[in-house]
């Protein structure tokens, strides 16, 4: 056995897989006999005692070297094993390096020939003209380029050079795109030095459209259009280029149909070259487009016989005609309301019956576009506008009312009628509203039951004790109540939608109170007539609003708590007392004015006094003392002067005549009374030129307000002109 161990120890170097199996194997076979020997010697122990003890000893002493040999065996074979299972593992890792090192190198020569093949592919095609393969190839160029770029360790200089080269050869692709493009949709627009504000100078646009090659030319494709619109397309510049088209179209072409009834546009027809789209202007009365004449003029243009003769899908998703309905639909559509559907909104309710035919042509003009693809999906903007007539018609009518009573409220006032108690306005027969029978009997029955019963003290009123009393009210004013009642009037028996008339008839009573006292202050201030003018305006539309809401309440369905027009009752009292309280403190400070010259009236039995405060109060001449007056002072200004005569030729007295002014201190007093005996109101205000004119030199602002009294009636002309009389 040691000598086993022995060999098993001497044994160095590197062990052999064979020879280690073989030790182990041998080394099992000493183990079973060992044990073997410990199993007989444990037999023996009691027969023999010391000879199994020593035996024992022995055996112990084998046991514990056999396990040292163990130890050491497994210590080798693990050094063993460890070090080949790395160095295999580090081998493995090598190799797996270069196989992935060479992967790439082959896809990334790969890449180069598809590269190559890709680009020989392009010019072959772009020299042809197919335009379609050249955008394919250019793609696949692009990815291989694409590819080398996402290899991570990929930093060779022919990378970039790649990347440059497929950039040139898209630019040089879209340049010759953009160019084929041109030859195929040929503008003529007007000048960009004109302006464009009339339809003369639209007239010059037109659009030639080629099919894309002819039949005698076999060297472009006949269907060269296709093959540019998809080649766009797979370069991502289809929506760019159909963009601009639109936008040129919109504003030169179809924008001008929509605003210019006159303008209407031509197609011509060539077999071999295509459609020549241009603009005609013709003789027309209508100030703003018909719409079925619009919906003609586009769907002309959008034919796809003519404009759009191609419908090339764009990421197999959209044609082209989606596309450019996209692009143009909503500015198109916001244009034709704005400009055609808004001013084919009837004027009156009368109407509204007839525009069921414009709705009717609103929706196969949309028909038409969606079966030309321009359109998709439901109902647009432009539909539901043309349905929704009702609304815009209350919002029309509401607009038309608002700016016809502001006209009317900013009129002269000067204009008036005669009112008497027995006026009445005149509101149109009503319709009988729902239930009226049943009512109409309930108060018969409750009339036939009062008639039975007999009053004491019957006693009669006056027929005109709650009338208005007569006076004299603007012509203007009359209207506006004229207004607001036929507003009322159309509201009954309409659609819901038209319940917001009876609000603008409260609107017009609320501008009243904000637009007539601003805009007419000055005058009512100035002119006594026209401030009572205005307190008759005020309280005529007062007494008249007290019953105006009751009687359309029945035929309109608003909610109980609805005011009707009994509040804006006291507003306009208040309103027409104030402009009265104001002219009547303008007429008390001018009295008091007036007679501040008479200094008391503590003695009228005083001759002196009483001629004072008679010429205060009164404070007029006659037109025939006018007269003589104007006579006298001019005789005085031409004949006085000649009084002096100091020498016997006259030519010399000149001298001295001509010296009166410097002499006699009131002769320009003189002179300017007799100016003013002779002019009229304005040229006595621009003579006295805000206090700085000759005469406030000569008067004061009193006596020249005093001059003005006497000589000319009480009038507006007057109160304005003494309303400048200021210093």
């Amino acid at each position: 056995m040691s000598s086993f161990v022995t060999e098993v120890l001497a044994s160095s170097g590197k062990l052999e897989k064979d020879d280690l199996a073989c030790k182990i194997s041998k080394l099992s076979r000493k183990v079973e006999e060992t044990k073997e020997e410990v199993t007989d010697m444990i037999n023996k122990k009691y027969v023999e005692f010391m000879p199994s003890m020593e035996g024992a000893e022995e055996l112990l002493d084998q046991v514990e070297s056999v396990s040292k040999d163990i130890d050491l065996l497994k210590s080798c074979i693990e050094n063993e094993v460890q070090q080949n299972l790395h160095d295999a593992v580090t081998e493995y890792a090598k190799l797996k390096q270069q196989l992935e090192k060479n992967t790439a190198v082959i896809d990334l020569l790969q890449h180069l020939q598809e590269f190559d093949t890709a680009i020989e592919e392009y010019h072959r095609a772009l020299q042809e003209k197919n335009f379609v393969v050249a955008a394919k190839q250019h793609g696949k160029a692009r990815a291989s380029v694409d590819a080398l770029k996402a290899w991570k360790d990929t930093e060779l200089p022919l990378v970039h050079a790649l990347s440059s080269e497929i950039t040139i050869q898209r630019e040089n692709l879209i340049y010759h795109l953009g160019e084929e493009w041109q030859k195929l949709a040929v503008w003529k627009l007007p000048s960009t030095k004109t302006e464009l504000t009339s339809e003369k100078s639209f007239l010059k646009t037109a659009l030639h459209l080629n099919r894309g090659g002819s039949k005698g030319d076999e060297s472009v494709p006949h269907a060269l259009l296709p093959s540019i619109l998809q080649a766009l397309s797979i370069q991502g510049e289809l929506h760019k280029k159909i963009k601009l088209f639109g936008q040129v179209l919109f504003k030169y072409m179809l924008k001008p149909l929509i605003l210019y009834p006159s303008l209407v546009v031509e197609v011509s027809s060539q077999p071999e070259q295509g459609a020549v789209l241009s603009l005609q202007c013709t003789e027309t009365k209508a100030e703003h487009p018909d719409p079925s004449q619009v919906y003609t003029k586009v769907l002309t243009v959008e034919n796809p016989q003519f404009s759009l003769p191609i419908s090339v899908p764009k990421q197999n998703t959209k044609t082209l005609s989606e596309i450019l309905g996209d692009l143009i639909w909503e500015e198109m559509s916001e244009c034709i309301i704005r400009e055609c559907l808004v001013h084919s909104i009837p004027a009156n309710s009368s109407q509204l019956a007839e525009y069921s035919e414009v709705i009717k042509q609103t929706e196969d003009f949309e028909s038409s576009l969606k079966e030309m693809g321009y359109l998709a999906g439901d109902s647009t903007d432009l539909l539901k506008y043309a349905r929704n007539i009702n609304c815009h018609f209350a919002s029309k009518k509401c607009q038309d009312v608002i700016v016809a009573a502001r006209k009317l409220m900013t009129s002269e006032m000067h204009n008036t009628v005669k009112i008497t108690p027995e006026y009445k306005l005149s509101i149109p027969k009503l319709p009988n509203p729902s239930g009226g029978e049943k009512e109409r009997k309930e108060s018969s029955k409750k009339s036939a039951h009062y008639d039975q019963q007999s009053l004491e003290n019957e006693k009669q009123l006056s027929p005109n004790t709650l009338c208005l009393p007569m006076c004299r009210i603007s012509e203007s004013v009359q209207q506006l109540m004229e207004l607001a009642i036929q507003t009322l009037s159309e509201v009954v028996g309409s659609s819901p939608q038209w319940y917001v008339l009876f609000y603008t008839v409260r609107n017009i009573f609320h501008l009243f109170f904000d637009v007539v006292p601003t805009y007419h202050k000055d005058n009512f201030l100035k002119l006594p007539h026209l401030a009572a003018i205005q307190h008759n305006n005020c309280m005529f539309i007062a007494h008249h609003l007290l019953t105006l809401g009751f009687q359309f309440k029945p035929h309109l369905p608003l909610k109980d708590g609805v005011a009707y027009f009994v509040d804006l009752v006291p507003g306009f009292r208040r309103l027409g007392a104030r402009c009265f309280v104001a002219q009547m403190n303008v007429q008390k400070a001018e009295m008091l004015e007036r007679l501040s010259t008479a200094r008391n009236f503590s003695n009228l039995d005083d001759e002196d006094n009483y001629s004072v405060a008679s010429k205060a109060i009164r404070q007029d001449i006659s037109n025939v003392d006018g007269e003589r007056l104007r006579t006298l002072c001019q005789t005085i200004i031409e004949e006085g002067p000649l009084v002096f005569n100091p020498l016997p030729d006259e030519n010399k007295n000149k001298k001295y005549q001509e010296e009166v002014p410097v002499y006699v201190k009131k002769w320009m007093t003189l002179k300017e009374i007799s100016m003013v005996l002779n002019a009229n109101l304005q040229e006595i205000v621009d003579r006295w030129a805000e206090g700085k004119g000759p005469l406030a030199a000569e008067f004061s602002c009193n006596e020249m307000k005093s001059l003005i009294r006497a000589l000319f009636k009480n009038t507006e002309r007057r109160a304005a002109a003494l309303a400048k009389i200021t210093k």
